[in-house]
């Protein structure tokens, strides 16, 4: 079945990691596990402190971010502290359809109606103080998104809808090409993009005296696997800007690694034909997929 979503709240929570309270994580797991031993082990490890440039220092609240556990303790706590909470309002108090998509601490809203988003957001504001948590003042933004979005903005004159990132990609308003339905347009981040072809052009380096064969069999594992999260349909443009600057990269590291310059285009053709995976839509639309059909 398919929301009513006109207005999305994209939300950023300051310093979650940072600020989670040792007391309320502790009450929480307390809901689900009785065993006391388990749960001395816990509050060890949230005690256990931080140690930089030789230094240690006691940790109060938060828990390292990037820790093994921490994703899993920042869900145990955000489904208390978000997760029934947000069923409770959203059946109790909305007066239209709201969506809500969480992944870890990062957070999507949707709405049907502005009254019930501005309300959303104050009333969460004041949830999250109880836990010793507040959004982020610049990167919390409630922005009007939909089938209907580009065309009220137009008629007040203003620019086209906003966008907004979540999970990696940029999701934008957009339409189909031959029906002219609306749908969302997913696109790389390009900082994301930048980061990760940076990434790549450091470990080839590090792979340079390495057998061609070695260094083509991780390319092909380092691209597969881009494309088995990246490739959405309406992502290509990404995919194949990705993939160019794979091959120019290992291109140049070829070249350098040999003085008297002997690798070729032609020679480099055969090496992307049999390791570089060809860019592929490999995801099915959402409406395919999921569409909305289970709500959390």
């Amino acid at each position: 079945m398919r929301k009513k979503v006109n207005w999305i709240l994209d939300a950023d929570i300051r310093g979650f990691f940072d600020n989670l309270s040792h007391e309320w994580m502790v009450k929480f797991i307390e809901h689900r596990i009785a065993d006391r031993r388990v749960l001395r082990l816990i509050q060890k490890w949230l005690r256990a402190g931080v140690s930089e440039e030789g230094k240690w220092s006691k940790t109060e609240v938060g828990t390292p971010q990037g820790a093994v556990a921490s994703p899993l303790l920042a869900n145990i706590y955000l489904h208390y502290g978000f997760d029934l909470w947000v069923q409770h309002w959203r059946k109790h108090h909305a007066t239209g359809d709201v969506i809500v998509v969480r992944y870890a601490d990062d957070i999507v809203v949707g709405f049907e109606h502005r009254a019930n988003a501005e309300r959303f957001v104050q009333e969460w504001k004041e949830r999250l103080q109880k836990f010793g948590l507040e959004l982020h003042p610049d990167k919390t933004r409630l922005i009007e998104f939909g089938r209907h979005a580009a065309e009220n903005r137009k008629q007040r004159d203003e620019d086209k809808p906003e966008v907004f990132n979540f999970l990696g990609f940029t999701h934008m308003c957009g339409k189909t090409r031959k029906t002219g339905r609306f749908i969302v347009k997913r696109k790389t981040i390009p900082k994301r993009l930048s980061a990760k072809l940076a990434e790549l052009k450091e470990e080839l380096r590090r792979r340079w005296h390495q057998p061609v064969a070695e260094v083509g069999k991780w390319l092909k594992s380092v691209v597969q696997g881009y494309f088995n999260y990246h490739a959405v349909p309406g992502n290509m443009d990404s995919l194949n800007s990705f993939r160019s600057q794979v091959i120019w990269r290992w291109y140049r590291a070829l070249r350098r690694r040999s003085q008297q310059d002997s690798i070729t285009w032609e020679r480099l053709k055969s090496l992307v034909d049999r390791w570089i995976p060809s860019a592929k839509i490999l995801h099915p639309h959402p409406n395919v997929r999921f569409d909305a059909r289970y709500l959390r």
